[in-house]
């Protein structure tokens, strides 16, 4: 269950929307609070420290990925979930969203209900990585044992090479995250000089012939994330 003290920055310059968005949420039991355009954000989001900040991509002063970028530069705020609210439904400002560190896109008009329901699943993750082991992640028909480096499906031993079992748990070790390929990159190959983005789609291919291809979803232009699958 979400926690009631969770804290989550509304950005839009749109009183409507901020109010309604605000209204939702707070009624759902977390805390609130809000700005009106990227620099306030940046400004709000020192003081209050949210777990979560939803920001309008359109906004006079500083926009909501300059705003995010600005955030993302910042030790305290390089695991704070970042949303994007906008009407614009282009492919490109998408792409910019993700590559600045957004971790989920929301698109107007707000439909209070089904906005609430996208907050608790982002918001859910947090919980969901602190509940599991540091070596043992359960999810969907999947058991990922990174101490023992094994993958088993619905009970059956998957065999991974070292690397494809690396990307499988950083992926799913955050359902829905979307993970640039230059993340993937920093966090699986590190500083090695020979690695390109066509070896992490080689990678992503061999964990797609292995497990099947639902588990891992091609984000275009940005990179890669972990779906959860229904038993």
């Amino acid at each position: 269950m979400i926690s009631n003290k969770q804290k989550i920055l509304i950005v839009d310059d749109e009183p409507d929307i901020l109010e309604l968005i605000a209204y939702s949420l707070k009624k759902a039991g977390y805390t609130i609070f809000t700005a009106k355009n990227g620099k306030e954000a940046v400004q709000e989001a020192k003081k209050c420290l949210p777990d979560l900040i939803i920001l309008d991509v359109m906004m006079p002063k500083m926009d909501g990925i300059e705003a995010c970028r600005v955030l993302r530069t910042m030790p305290e705020f390089k695991n704070t979930f970042m949303v994007f609210l906008t009407a614009r439904s282009e492919e490109y400002s998408e792409i910019a969203g993700f590559n600045v560190g957004a971790d989920d896109y929301i698109a107007k008009p707000i439909k209070p209900r089904a906005l609430l329901s996208r907050i608790n699943a982002i918001l859910r993750r947090n919980l969901q990585a602190e509940e599991v082991t540091e070596t043992k992640l359960e999810i969907s028909n999947l058991v990922i044992d990174r101490e023992a480096f094994l993958v088993f499906q619905d009970g059956n031993k998957i065999v991974l090479a070292k690397k494809e079992f690396e990307l499988l748990y950083l992926l799913a070790s955050k359902p829905g995250k979307v993970y640039t390929r230059e993340a993937i990159l920093s966090s699986i190959w590190e500083d090695s000089v020979v690695v390109t983005n066509r070896t992490i789609d080689v990678h992503i291919r061999k964990l797609r012939e292995k497990l099947g291809n639902d588990y891992v979803t091609t984000v275009k232009g940005v990179g890669y994330k972990f779906e959860t699958v229904e038993a």
